[in-house]
């Protein structure tokens, strides 16, 4: 079997395996990601038909809140969605559901991906506007330990890191890039990261009790073993929370930097994948889907599978078994 690049190596089929990321081996490298995407669109369609979406008080503690805080044009345009959707939300709840379930099962028909793709970015652009007002970024005091950027905004991302190749580019792509160029994808990384890093250092995040609250907030609607591990935690960590924050920030820091320049960006998925799940079990409270008023899993999980899309889309040439000449080597 061939795996090297305009040279005379020749890799034998065991040796490629083993060198080869779980799922690069007869189908693209990003399948596997876009399946997950898909499960956590059927996952957010299913805890859309929760009996709660139903009601008005989705409207009225859901989609009016996100207009708090925002510039005056983004809240007015929030608040009037809200009320356009309010007396007719339970039918217009079930075409939701319908559409995220729909796009769920796009993505996990092979045929079906770029549509399904296409049609999640509108959905995701559309609901961080008028459901998650922006994520918050315009508020200032918005945090990533309570959802910020936006979980919808993270769907985006890993759509792009996982757009198919075309099947004429498979073989010659080895297994490269997603639809954003690999400097654009290394760009949204930092982005996002650094981004992170720096809204968790606003002074209202650094508050001797904004991670207590944070944690305490969380706990609400929680079943009782979980409620008590997530007060637990707060009164732990008390009026200290600022120590822990900016330790959160160092690492978010160190993940976006260098990941995106290339720097043991192994290890660093490694703990970009802790930091996320931490973040996703303690402040976010597992997204709230076992309250029974969760519309998502909140970004913590996203996380990981950016981590995962950029691992797949963009993996070092070691990674995928090629040989790859100096000068080639060199010029990338």
């Amino acid at each position: 079997m061939r795996a090297d690049i305009d040279s005379g190596a020749v890799h034998d089929e065991g040796a490629c395996a083993a060198t080869r990321p779980l799922g690069a081996v007869g189908s693209s490298p990003r399948r596997l990601v876009q399946v997950l995407l898909g499960v956590f669109w059927l996952a957010d369609g299913a805890l859309q038909l929760q009996p709660f979406m139903f009601r008005r008080a989705f409207v009225t503690s859901m989609l009016l809140p996100a207009a708090r805080g925002n510039p005056a044009p983004v809240a007015s345009s929030i608040t009037a969605m809200a009320h356009f959707l309010e007396p007719h939300i339970a039918v217009w709840n079930a075409l939701f559901a319908a559409a995220q379930l729909a796009i769920g099962l796009g993505l996990l028909v092979r045929q079906t991906v770029r549509p399904a793709l296409l049609a999640s970015f509108a959905w995701s652009i559309a609901v961080w506007w008028f459901a998650e007002g922006l994520g918050g970024l315009l508020t200032g005091n918005s945090s990533p330990l309570t959802g910020a950027p936006g979980a919808v905004l993270l769907y985006v991302l890993v759509g792009l890191l996982a757009w198919p190749e075309r099947e004429d580019h498979r073989d010659l792509r080895a297994g490269r890039g997603g639809l954003p160029s690999e400097r654009g994808a290394r760009v949204a990384w930092a982005l996002l990261w650094v981004g992170s890093a720096s809204l968790l250092l606003q002074p209202e995040n650094l508050a001797g009790l904004a991670l207590h609250d944070a944690l305490l907030a969380a706990s609400s609607g929680q079943p009782g073993w979980y409620a008590h591990l997530l007060s637990g935690t707060a009164g732990a960590i008390g009026s200290h929370g600022a120590v822990l924050t900016v330790g959160l920030a160092a690492g978010m820091l160190l993940v976006g930097i260098g990941v995106a320049l290339g720097w043991q960006a192994t290890s660093l998925l490694g703990v970009a994948t802790f930091l996320a799940l931490v973040i996703w079990v303690f402040p976010e409270g597992l997204g709230g889907i076992l309250t029974g008023q969760g519309t998502d899993p909140n970004t913590g999980p996203l996380l990981v599978l950016a981590g995962l899309a950029w691992h797949r889309s963009y993996p070092a040439p070691q990674d995928l078994g090629v040989v790859v000449p100096a000068d080639l080597a060199a010029a990338r």
